[in-house]
Formats: C-alpha cells, sequence, structure tokens
C-alpha cells in the first residue's frame, strides 16, 4: 500500500474530475482523515461547490454494484469504509461526451465529480460504505440520465465480471440504456436580465445561447415569480435591469420604484445566487461617488474608495452594490456614460447635428464612454478567465473629457462645425431646469481608474477609436421639426 504523506490533487482525462489524495493518520485503534477540508481542498484547485447533503450507501457483500447514475449536481465521493473500483463517463453535451475514467478509492483517496459525469462503482470488499457529499438536495421522483453498466463504447473494466455470481445489481440499473441512446446532459445556462435594455442587447450578442428576460419575463421586484424560477437550470445571471431615470427618481413617483430595481431586486438576485452557487453579475455606476476630485486618485475613482453617493438613483445603486458583495460568486463592473444601441448622448448629439440645431452641453463634468460592447467584452473576459470575483471599475480607455468634448467629436466626425456647441456648467444647466422639474445631483469627476481589470489580462478600446466606430455604423433619426435655437442637453 502506498501511504499519503501530503494532500494532493490529480487531473483526469475528463475535465473537472479530480482525484484527491489524502494523508491517513493510523495506529493500533485504526485511522483518522479530513475527508472534507475546504480551505486546504480549494487552495489545491478544487471548486468551493458548497455541500448540502451528505448520503451514504452500505454495500453488504462483496462485488455490489451501482451506476452509472448522472445527477444536476456536482459530488465529492470518498469511502468511509472498504474499498472500491469507481468509474466515471462523460455524459455533458460537448467534445468529451463518453470520455471515461477509472481508480480505486481506499480511505486515502476521493474524487471531485462535476455536474453531468456519470458516476458508479463495484465494492471489492465485505461492509463497504461509500460516500457522497453533493451540492443540491435529492428530490423524490426526479429522473436524471444514466448509462448501462456494460456499456461496450465506454468498455469499463469492472475488476469482477459483471455476469459473475457475485456480482448484484439492481434491476433499475439493468434497465439503463446504452450510450448511443443517452440525450447528453446541456450545460448550466445564462440568464440575462432587463434584455431589452442597450445593454441587455449588446449582451445577448457576447452570450447567444442565453436566456432572455425583461420585466414582462421575470419581474425581478416580485418575489413570488423570482421563487417559481427554475435556478437550478443556470450557472450565470448577468443582471442588466436598472431604473436609470436619475431626474425622475428624486420624484415621489420614481423613489420606490429606484429603490425596489435598483436595491431589492440585486439583494434578491444575490441570495438567489448564493442559495444555488450561481455567479452573478450586477453592473453599476459612477454616481455612487460624489465626484469630489479629490477623493480619487490622478487616475480615477477606484474600487477601494468608499461610496458617496448623492442623490435618490445614486444611493439606490450603492445600496445594489452592497447587497451584491454578499454573494460569494459576484462580479460588479462600475461604469459611466454608456453608450449603446438605444437612447443615449451620442445618439442625441447626431441627431442634433443632422437637424441644424446648436446645443448647450454641460462642460465641467469628466469622464469616459462606455460603449455597450465594451462591457459585455468585459463581462465575457471576467466569467470565463477565472477571474477574482469582486468589483471592477470598466470603461473605453483614453483622455478623460467632458459631456461638451464628446458632443463637438460627435460633430466633427459627421462633418459639422463642433463651434455651434456652447458650454455650460453643472450648475448653470440646473438653475435653468423648470422648478416642477427635479434634478439630480450628479458627480463632476466621473472617471474610474482601471488598473484592477487591466490587470487580470483585459485590454480596453479607446473611447475615441469606439466613438469613430459606432458613428461610422449610426444611421440617425431625422426629426423634421427643426428648432435652431440653442438646446440644453440633459446628461
Amino acid at each position: 500500500m502506498v501511504v499519503v504523506t501530503e494532500l494532493s490533487v490529480e487531473r483526469t482525462p475528463i475535465p473537472g474530475l479530480l482525484v484527491v489524495h489524502m494523508p491517513v493518520q493510523r495506529d493500533d485503534r485504526g485511522w483518522f482523515k479530513e475527508n472534507w477540508q475546504r480551505e486546504k481542498m480549494v487552495a489545491l484547485g478544487l471548486p468551493d461547490f458548497g455541500p448540502v447533503q451528505n448520503n451514504m450507501s452500505f454495500n453488504a457483500t462483496r462485488g455490489a454494484t451501482r451506476g452509472i447514475h448522472t445527477e444536476p449536481w456536482d459530488k465529492f465521493v470518498s469511502v468511509a469504509v472498504g474499498r472500491v473500483f469507481a468509474a466515471w463517463v462523460d455524459m455533458r453535451e460537448g467534445p468529451t461526451f463518453g470520455a471515461t475514467y477509472w481508480t480505486e478509492i481506499d480511505e486515502d483517496t476521493a474524487v471531485f465529480v462535476p455536474r453531468g459525469v456519470g458516476n458508479s462503482y463495484q465494492s471489492l470488499v465485505d461492509g463497504t460504505v461509500y460516500s457522497y457529499l453533493v451540492n443540491d438536495h435529492y428530490v423524490e421522483g426526479r429522473t436524471y440520465p444514466a448509462l448501462h453498466l456494460a456499456d461496450p463504447t465506454v468498455a469499463i473494466p469492472w475488476p469482477i465480471p459483471l455476469d459473475s455470481p457475485d456480482v448484484e445489481i439492481s434491476e433499475k440499473d439493468h434497465e439503463n440504456p446504452l450510450l448511443d441512446e443517452v440525450e447528453p446532459m446541456s450545460a448550466k445556462k445564462v440568464l440575462i436580465t432587463g434584455a431589452n435594455g442597450q445593454l441587455g442587447r449588446e449582451l445577448a450578442r457576447a452570450f447567444p445561447d442565453a436566456d432572455l428576460v425583461d420585466v414582462d419575463e421575470l419581474d425581478l421586484t416580485d418575489p413570488a415569480a423570482l421563487a417559481a424560477w427554475p435556478w437550478r437550470d443556470y450557472r450565470l445571471i448577468l443582471n442588466a435591469a436598472a431604473y436609470t431615470a436619475v431626474d425622475a427618481a428624486e420624484t415621489p413617483e420614481g423613489r420606490p420604484l429606484a429603490w425596489a430595481v435598483n436595491a431589492h431586486a440585486p439583494a434578491a438576485l444575490a441570495r438567489i445566487a448564493t442559495e444555488h452557487h450561481l455567479t452573478l453579475v450586477h453592473y453599476s455606476t459612477d454616481y455612487v461617488y460624489d465626484g469630489d476630485p479629490t477623493h480619487a486618485t490622478d487616475a480615477g475613482h477606484t474600487e477601494d474608495e468608499p461610496l458617496a453617493p448623492l442623490g435618490v438613483y445614486a444611493q439606490t445603486k450603492a445600496a445594489g452594490d452592497i447587497a451584491v458583495t454578499t454573494t460569494p460568486r459576484h462580479y460588479i463592473l462600475r461604469t459611466s456614460w454608456v453608450v449603446g444601441d438605444g437612447h443615449n448622448f451620442v445618439r442625441t448629439m447626431a441627431r442634433l447635428a443632422h437637424d441644424g440645431i446648436d446645443p448647450v452641453v454641460v462642460a465641467d463634468q469628466i469622464g469616459r464612454l462606455t460603449f455597450t460592447d465594451e462591457l459585455a467584452r468585459a463581462t465575457h473576459h471576467l466569467t470565463t478567465t477565472d477571474a477574482p470575483h469582486g468589483t471592477y471599475h470598466l470603461t473605453n480607455t483614453g483622455t478623460p473629457r467632458s459631456w461638451a468634448d464628446y458632443a463637438r467629436a460627435v460633430f466633427t466626425h459627421l462633418g459639422h462645425d463642433p463651434e455651434r456647441i456652447t458650454d455650460t456648467t453643472t450648475a448653470d444647466y440646473s438653475a435653468a431646469r423648470p422648478s416642477t422639474s427635479p434634478v439630480a445631483p450628479r458627480p463632476l469627476h466621473s472617471t474610474l481608474n482601471l488598473d484592477k481589470i487591466t490587470a487580470t489580462g483585459y485590454t480596453g478600446t479607446d473611447a475615441d477609436t469606439a466613438l469613430a466606430t459606432y458613428l461610422a455604423d449610426l444611421d440617425s433619426d431625422v426629426d423634421t421639426d427643426v428648432d435652431h435655437r440653442p438646446q440644453p442637453v440633459d446628461v
């Protein structure tokens, strides 16, 4: 017998199937081992899979054979007493469907079995106890894919032949299908909320197999709707739903809706993500900061800067950020000045330029544009590269500019005179608004520091380059009711 002196993890030909070799302390009384040690095992590469149930299978005699069963959850299998020959078959759709691996398991070996990999074993001694640590609760009556123990394609070399009188197999396992009759287990899905918004539409292009929902399909503020949703079918939530009417959030009608969508809904999704072991991506805003340049570095606001929201919209977004951090597997992408497929500042400037309208634009708010394809690309990067969970700032790169600077850039790109634009200050813009129309406070300094996401290997696109590309593809709407007076622009 090989004595294991150090905890180690061995990879196998089946992706995600990991063999754990565990040191066992032996003396005259028997032995002791740490069968599941989360901190040590996760550090060696095991997923932090969050087990919720432990099942034991007692096998009275040598030759008891079980499987090949494929459940939709992860499991950590080991032997409490005895020894088994264990075998696994990849039953997941994809290029490794049908891949196999087998080994013997006794007290110093355990195996992490990912969702969708068929599990089976044969007891090699009497009185064997086989243990399953799983991360979902067993539900009576649910059926899952299974494979015949004697399938010739996978050709598992059972040490005790299956036709031996010493082998005992359940009637149910005798009826399991062969591999060419098995429907592969589909991968867990991605859910995009707020799918009809600018960002949601872009995320749908970046994640083409995702399920897309808006408020009509799934109301994130409705506890009953959330409770009824089949969360076990998903692995990733991209929460692009948000209440973004910054000024309307200051009204009696808008305030509760902003809190419901921007704060309570992310809190509910965070609880769901924790319960179902999902990754939650949430999108935030520079408005969570007060915009005081003295509170930021020269390169902009950093992720660890204290939140200091000024208005109702900002406060609800800050509350949503805090709620999302309570679930272990989260990414918060904090961004600014979003431009995509829908109503936005760049489209407004393009229309005004086309229509001959000379706008008055705020010139003392400084930041960078963020195009939705940049946000979608960063989302894909973080969720597919095992980047550390947490909060990341994400905008397009380049020199920070004012809204008025960007307005002039739009006019110039479209062949119009940028001198048609008149600068104003945030204070003067707010003072010019009707007293009956509330104006939310805006942060003057919106530049976000991008060092943290860059350190993950992400390379951003310059905002000026992205703006030129966007304008080249833009088909401006024509407004025939032209007002040639200078027009203040709401940013």
